[in-house]
């Protein structure tokens, strides 16, 4: 008589992985997560770290968002958007997780479902863990469901962390498949998980690791380089590797909605007078990715990479592009003193934007600085890319020339006072903070 039976409305997590329609089913939740509120969000690192390097301006005054201290980089433990970011993303981790100890416990599955559900849901994992690493360093790795232990759970260091993803998204590969079960793209598929590998590898750099999987990515047939800069965000793209669907169809993509605004001064985000300013006139991405706004004598400019605010069909979020596989083979070349093969690869993004091509002899550093360049005009806005590459290129305290209140320690963020509090393991506190 004490028993509590099953809710009417719902059905246990072991009858989920039972059937492949609601294990998928659970697979989209996951992937509805990662559209929702996670690092790859289209609202979320692209913004946050383009303001909190020099690629975005904010003209928000109010305070209680967090989001003026993010651009000043006056940041606090306290800070309500910090809190929220690590919080979501461990969200997407615990779900994943699910996932994963339900396809492990499962014995119904076909093996080739039970592969393919468990190396996607691995490689979202490693994709948020990976952007938890980088911004906040030494982190918490959960690989349970168990509150008892994620509760309690210390901190792991990064380069171990980093260990761990490569172990984790080599197991994924493993698992996974070059075929795309959509044919927009939406799923992570063998390459989008080559293309992580590649740059954990970068992240400690390992050359001569990235360089053999990024020669593949970049010769599969599966992708081919669009050339034309108006159909760059075209969903249809074969130059895709992995984009978010809209939750609900017609929706606009959240980069189309962020960083939107006409007539009238800006309301949130516009592009720095920093990033402006490496472009050139003639270069078709400020004609094409951007969009200037004048309101009397002054001037912004907005970023329109996405064009579409209303019965959207025909834009997604794209998260890996083949243009990022071939800058970072373009600098693992150079990184190995093969200035001459790393060319055709920076000069292959120049060349679609009108611009001429680089040319030997060019030394490595100077090619190194004009494959961070063409990164930054590439990848404004997109998912955090200038602080990942700048981090990278161990330059962000050069931020001090454009940002007064940048310190060496903003390479991290603090950790959420909230979790420190109830979890004491957490500690200490990142430097500086």
């Amino acid at each position: 008589m004490i028993e509590v039976e099953e809710p009417s409305n719902q059905i246990s997590s072991q009858k989920v992985f039972e059937d492949v329609q609601t294990a998928d089913a659970a697979l989209a939740a996951l992937y509805g997560m990662l559209w929702d509120n996670s690092p790859v969000a289209g609202d979320q690192t692209g913004k946050l770290m383009g303001s909190y390097t020099d690629d975005l301006d904010y003209y928000v005054a109010s305070a209680s968002t967090g989001l003026p201290d993010i651009y000043q980089n006056t940041q606090e433990e306290t800070n309500p958007q910090i809190n929220t970011y690590w919080a979501k993303s461990y969200q997407c981790i615990l779900t994943a997780n699910t996932i994963l100890e339900g396809i492990r416990d499962t014995q119904t599955l076909p093996q080739k479902d039970k592969n393919r559900i468990k190396g996607e849901a691995l490689l979202a994992r490693s994709l948020v863990c990976f952007y938890l690493q980088q911004i906040f360093g030494d982190i918490p790795f959960p690989s349970s469901t168990d509150y008892k232990i994620n509760q309690s759970m210390g901190k792991t260091s990064g380069n171990q962390v980093l260990t761990l993803l490569e172990n984790d998204v080599v197991e994924a590969i493993s698992l996974l498949s070059d075929d795309y079960r959509n044919t927009e793209r939406i799923f992570l598929n063998r390459k989008a998980g080559q293309l992580l590998l590649a740059k954990i590898y970068m992240t400690q750099h390992q050359w001569r690791k990235a360089e053999p999987i990024l020669k593949e990515i970049v010769a599969s047939p599966l992708y081919i380089y669009e050339n034309d800069l108006s159909k760059v965000f075209n969903k249809n793209g074969k130059h895709i590797i992995w984009q978010l669907k809209p939750k609900n169809s017609g929706n606009a993509t959240k980069e189309a909605s962020t960083y939107y605004f006409n007539n009238t001064a800006p309301t949130s985000y516009a592009l720095s007078k920093s990033l402006i300013n490496v472009f050139t006139d003639s270069d078709l991405r400020k004609q094409n990715w951007m969009a200037k706004v004048q309101v009397g004598q002054n001037v912004w400019y907005r970023a329109d990479k996405y064009k579409n605010r209303t019965s959207n069909t025909t834009e997604y979020s794209i998260v890996f592009r083949i243009e990022e596989a071939y800058l970072l083979l373009a600098e693992t070349y150079a990184q190995q003193d093969k200035t001459a093969l790393a060319l055709p690869y920076l000069n292959a993004s120049r060349l679609r934007a009108g611009l001429s091509a680089i040319q030997l002899p060019i030394s490595k550093n100077d090619v190194l600085n004009e494959i961070l360049l063409e990164s930054r005009k590439e990848f404004f806005t997109e998912m955090g890319h200038r602080f990942l590459e700048m981090k990278r290129y161990d330059i962000l305290n050069t931020l001090q020339t454009v940002k007064p209140n940048w310190k060496n320690y903003h390479a991290l963020w603090p950790i959420p006072q909230k979790e420190l509090l109830l979890n004491p393991n957490l500690n200490p506190q990142n430097e500086g903070y």
